[in-house]
């Protein structure tokens, strides 16, 4: 069915729901057939014209059935009157501009002892062999399992930090640019960099806020992460910081945690963005800052070490 090939995607063609909607069939001469659907989601609750397509996902634990369906989904809840900047980083997942840090879970690094172990049990086995292809399977299954872990976080968390702001600013980072410069020119000022990049998920994270923003009526804003770890949140000069300083120090009296004063850049960028465009915090959409692109060098690091 899928065995050279790790998904399978239909349009509105193809493919037939059971009028108890517990099963499934394909009817393109593939072989499929049947399938039988389990899991939570009631089906009963869609139309069949709702679903625009259909695809079958491979996995190391089974072959999964994703519907997408054509459907509005909103939730009116009571404004806050709050509104936050966040500022991710390594050593904490994110720092907002109330001082408020979120440990970061570090899934991939806690794990990653299993996952070598599974490893070597891969490349011990001969290849072709039937112990080969279940070695492959628990391995596959051990990086799935983290996977899972990390958008189960970045799902909980965004709709956390959503339903309690009715505004939040974040950095339009470009985490792929981010991973590549890892593994270029700089790889050799920190090579376990990427690894931790990848690992917080910051993307994923980032996704399911601008969801949720929609979904909550609420505004998210990605603003420009140029230098927001250099200026002052509170007289706006350029205070030079080494990757050790931790600590926020201006000449104008302002002493702050370094990832705190800035998410307080971000915040205050965010609500100049908004205002510059027309919307207040409490308007139904979507408020987007300029497009930038992660800068490279220095200033990059600054932005995502801890």
């Amino acid at each position: 069915m899928l065995k050279d090939s790790r998904s399978v995607e239909y349009k509105t063609t193809g493919w037939k729901l059971a009028d108890d909607r517990k099963s499934i069939t394909f009817s393109d001469k593939k072989g499929i057939g049947r399938l039988k659907l389990k899991g939570t989601r009631d089906l009963h609750f869609y139309q069949i014209n709702q679903i625009k397509r259909v695809r079958l996902v491979k996995r190391s634990d089974g072959v999964y059935v994703q519907l997408c369906i054509d459907v509005n989904r909103s939730e009116d809840i009571e404004p806050t009157g709050n509104t936050v900047g966040l500022d991710v980083g390594l050593k904490e997942y994110y720092t907002d501009s109330d001082g408020l840090m979120v440990e970061n879970p570090k899934f991939l690094r806690i794990g990653e002892k299993v996952l070598k172990r599974s490893q070597r049990r891969v490349s011990k086995k001969v290849k072709g062999s039937n112990n080969r292809s279940k070695a492959r399977q628990i391995l596959g299954k051990r990086h799935l399992k983290i996977s899972r872990q990390r958008k189960d976080h970045a799902v909980k968390l965004a709709r956390c930090v959503v339903q309690s702001n009715d505004l939040i600013a974040y950095e339009d980072l470009r985490i792929k640019n981010m991973v590549l410069a890892k593994r270029g020119a700089f790889s050799a000022q920190n090579h376990c960099l990427a690894k931790s990049i990848n690992d917080a998920s910051w993307y994923q994270f980032h996704v399911w806020v601008e969801y949720f923003g929609k979904v909550f009526k609420r505004v998210t804003v990605a603003v420009n992460p140029q230098y927001t770890s250099q200026e002052c949140s509170s007289c706006g000069v350029i205070v030079k910081k080494t990757l050790s300083t931790r600590t926020h120090v201006c000449s104008c009296g302002c002493v702050l945690d370094r990832d705190e004063n800035a998410a307080r850049i971000i915040l205050s960028r965010g609500l100049g963005t908004v205002g510059h465009i027309g919307t207040s915090a409490l308007d139904v959409g979507n408020a987007w800052g300029d497009e930038t692109s992660t800068l490279f060098g220095e200033s990059l690091i600054e932005q995502v070490m801890s």
